[in-house]
């Protein structure tokens, strides 16, 4: 189907007014379809012109425009014309609609614990169509007022207030003006839990196989929506605009979450049902306070179209970690930024498919879709803290405040937020946006004696506000902290600061405090610190800015594999942060070990690796948990295991059900460590079965899926390949596989399928959407095979004309990680 272009959009903006819309819809009617009838009153600016309306149904049985009868046959491309509009119109639009198994649209989903059914919606970006007919932009908002027949026995949430009037029929409030891509319906036999704060009534949802796990964790989730309601409504004038506020955890949902306004979906690994770490509950806590902001920085001002994204996503995820480190017990959640998600930023920076924050024109939905990365979210947050450090909090906000005001239930641009911060500043805020969310490229600062050297990958040099640190080394080998200052740097090659004052610093730190978007380079003598000592910087924020500087290093080729590795050994076995453990820990695994070493080193890597789990392991012997250090200690170790004598002691956790002073083996970590035995064939097909028997869920089913495309068998590769290339398996058994399928143990075994993908996967993504083919460009990509064959046959696929667009961004993406594990490779060698 074409995407909705930019032009288009403008043009039918122009001419439309959208009044109300009223969506009926019937779960009733079987597992393959569902009923939807939209009735859409808009004018016209233009009586007698033409447009179209979005609708993508199974069959669509009516549409009647202004009493008269279309031809439901003229519906080509989930576009049906509207011809001869009068000054006011009304549009009424009957059809069956499909249930999806992707995510998009109506999602169905049977729960393989109990057999119960549950639907939910997903309108975000162009799904809406999938389930009620609409003019599909985000400037044509209006009030929806939507109705639901369900099962009896079934909860129906959606976006405002509901009340029942008969068993299974469902009627909502009218919403205030909102987009389309925003309403949201979830039904099912669902376990709720109740509450209220501030005047808001507040609900929690999911499925009733996960209700123990939901109401263990009820308090901290509402918690933590409680405090960021409170934070928000103190720096926002604007309060809450919509009239109920449940939060909905649903099954197979592609996202992290959706900000349907009063109805925010999450996916419902959020609800805990295992052991997890603290910085895995931080995490969860700011997907809470990421959604709320999105109430007023996305719901109730709206972008007019997909190229100011910034202004939702953004500022979102900046004033989520800013409330979560303010206002929860997560006070280093800007730590775990630093560690680990700003990471995702700085790739996306660097790769060919990199765009400014605010690019100046989104030509259409498909290439809108792609700009949910990277840049948009962790780019734009940093660049907004840089934003904020420069005008300060009241300026800020000020201006914030007045935007909401003057665009409240309506659309608004770049233009229109720059214009009301430079109001509420007096500062030439237009030309800071020009370079830094116009452009694209991150910047370097290399450290020359108390020089500081400023280049950048894209040709234009930024402003920088950061702090810069002197350590100097204690009698007992740690780094004491000398001195910290503020360095405002110029978008100039060169600036001279006094870094070395009082003498010359064992390391001299830039950007320690994490404040600047910006790659740092270190003197001779500093880096020798940082290899010595790196785990004895007293700041944990510190310390994270020093593991990013040499991960970005490794990616760029200027530490080896083997050195990153050395680095890992000598430090990470002391350290106390689990966001760090975590962050490097991934990385030296699945990128350092898997893609960036030659084979013949990799067991060597695997070995270290493991040795560093243990070490971890024995340092968290006897005392609580709390941070999660110890059980990231046994995933790492599991994950590493290759040895005989590592195997056999995986298999004893197996026999005893857990660890040795804890953790025990509860379903998530049982699944990893079968997984681990599976891929080494040191489990089967048995196996599976009788852990699939002990956890019957949506989650075993996924784990069962996994281990077996891992199992280093040429009938299971088939089976695995046919399922991902062949088959309609859901979006996340679709991830599962393909997350088992790739191992670099099993080379020899995979040798023809990583050129046969290249092929596989055009025709699958074609034939699925984009969700689909997103998941098969990530999870299916043969990145363990850094080879240069297998570069040529990406690039010779990235030639086709016949990519989806979702394809094609993930393909170019994983294509220019594999350059860089080549040539890290070719240099370890």
């Amino acid at each position: 189907m074409p995407a909705l272009t930019r032009a288009e959009a403008v043009a039918r903006r122009h001419l439309l007014d959208v009044r109300s819309s009223t969506v009926d819809l019937d779960l009733t009617r079987g597992d393959e379809v569902f009923g939807s009838v939209t009735r859409i009153r808009f004018s016209c600016t233009s009586p007698g012109s033409s447009t179209f309306v979005d609708v993508k149904p199974a069959q669509l049985r009516r549409a009647v425009l202004n009493g008269r009868e279309l031809d439901p046959a003229e519906l080509e491309d989930g576009r049906l014309p509207l011809t001869g509009l009068a000054a006011e119109n009304e549009l009424l639009v009957e059809a069956d609609m499909a249930y999806s198994q992707t995510g998009e649209g109506m999602h169905r989903f049977t729960d393989p614990a109990d057999g119960e059914v549950y639907a939910y919606t997903q309108a975000f970006l162009d799904d809406g169509p999938r389930f009620f007919a609409s003019f599909d932009q985000p400037d044509l908002k209006c009030a929806y007022e939507v109705s639901v027949t369900a099962p009896e026995g079934w909860t129906v949430v959606g976006n405002s207030r509901a009340t029942q009037q008969q068993a299974g029929r469902w009627t909502f409030a009218p919403t205030p003006p909102i987009s389309n891509y925003l309403v949201a319906v979830v039904a099912g036999p669902l376990y709720s839990v109740l509450s209220e704060h501030d005047g808001i009534p507040l609900g929690l949802h999911c499925r009733r196989s996960l209700a123990a796990h939901l109401e263990e964790d009820a308090e901290e989730i509402l918690d933590t929506t409680r405090r960021s309601f409170d934070h928000y409504h103190r720096v926002f004038e604007q309060r809450y605009p919509f009239d109920s506020y449940d939060q909905c955890f649903v099954p197979e949902f592609n996202a992290g979450a959706m900000e349907n306004p009063g109805c925010v979906t999450f996916r419902d690994e959020f609800v805990f049902r295992s052991a997890v770490t603290d910085t895995e509950r931080e995490e969860r806590a700011i997907v809470v306070a990421h959604e709320m902001a999105h109430m007023w920085f996305g719901d109730l001002v709206t972008m007019r179209w997909w190229d100011d994204l910034w202004l939702n996503e953004s500022f979102a995820e900046y004033l989520a970690y800013q409330v979560v480190s303010e206002s929860t017990r997560f006070a280093g959640a800007w730590t775990g930024f630093a560690a680990a998600r700003k990471a995702w930023g700085y790739d996306a920076d660097q790769r060919p498919s990199t765009h400014p924050v605010a690019p100046e024109a989104v030509g259409d939905t498909a290439e809108a879709l792609q700009n949910f990365d990277g840049i948009s979210y962790s780019k734009g947050a940093s660049a907004l803290r840089q934003l904020v450090a420069w005008l300060g909090e009241e300026a800020f906000f000020k201006g914030v405040n007045a935007y909401f005001e003057q665009h409240a239930y309506g659309n608004a641009a770049l233009a229109d937020l720059l214009e009301a911060l430079a109001a509420s500043s007096g500062r030439d805020v237009h030309s800071w946006a020009e370079r830094w969310l116009r452009t694209t490229g991150v910047d370097t600062l290399r450290v020359d004696g108390d020089r500081i050297l400023h280049t950048s990958a894209g040709g234009e040099l930024r402003p920088h506000l950061i702090t810069a640190a002197a350590y100097e080394r204690t009698a007992d080998g740690q780094l004491a902290l000398r001195g910290r200052r503020p360095v405002d740097l110029a978008p100039e090659p060169e600036q001279t600061e006094e870094l070395s004052a009082g003498g010359d610093p064992d390391l001299l730190l830039l950007n320690d405090t994490d404040l600047g978007f910006v790659k740092i380079r270190f003197d001779e003598r500093s880096w020798r610190t940082v290899s010595e000592s790196l785990g004895g910087v007293p700041e944990e924020l510190a310390r994270a800015v020093l593991w990013n500087a040499a991960r970005d290093m490794v990616r760029d080729g200027e530490l080896g594999a083997g050195e990153y590795l050395e680095l890992v050994e000598a430090h990470l076995p002391n350290e106390t942060s689990a966001h760090l453990v975590q962050s490097v820990l991934g990385f030296a695994r699945n990128v350092v070990a898997d893609q960036y070493l030659p084979p013949a080193r990799r067991p060597a890597a695997l070995e270290v690796l493991a040795t560093v789990g243990r070490d971890l392991l024995r340092r968290t012997e006897g005392g609580p948990d709390e941070s999660g250090l110890r059980l990231l200690a046994v995933r790492g170790l599991i994950a590493a295991s290759s040895t005989p004598a590592e195997l056999a002691e995986l298999q004893s956790w197996r026999d005893e059900g857990g660890v040795p002073g804890g953790p025990v083996l509860d379903p998530e970590l049982s699944w990893q460590l079968l997984l681990r035995l599976c891929v080494l064939g040191e489990a089967g097909e048995d196996d599976i079965a009788a852990e699939l028997a002990r956890d019957t869920s949506a989650s075993g089913q996924e784990g069962a899926a996994r281990c077996r495309a891992a199992l280093p068998d040429p009938a299971a590769k088939d089976s695995a390949w046919a399922a991902l290339f062949h088959s309609d398996l859901s979006n996340y058994l679709i991830a599962a596989t393909a997350q088992g399928f790739w191992q670099p143990e099993q080379a020899e075994l995979l040798a023809d399928r990583a050129q046969a993908y290249f092929e596989a996967v055009v025709a699958t993504a074609e034939r699925r959407g984009p969700a689909v083919g997103r998941l098969l460009g990530r999870f299916g990509f043969p990145a363990f095979d850094a080879t240069p064959e297998t570069i040529r046959a990406a690039e010779a696929c990235l030639e086709r004309t016949d990519l989806t667009a979702a394809l094609r961004r993930a393909l170019a993406d994983q294509v220019d990680d594999l350059r860089r594990a080549v040539r890290a490779r070719e240099a370890a060698k």
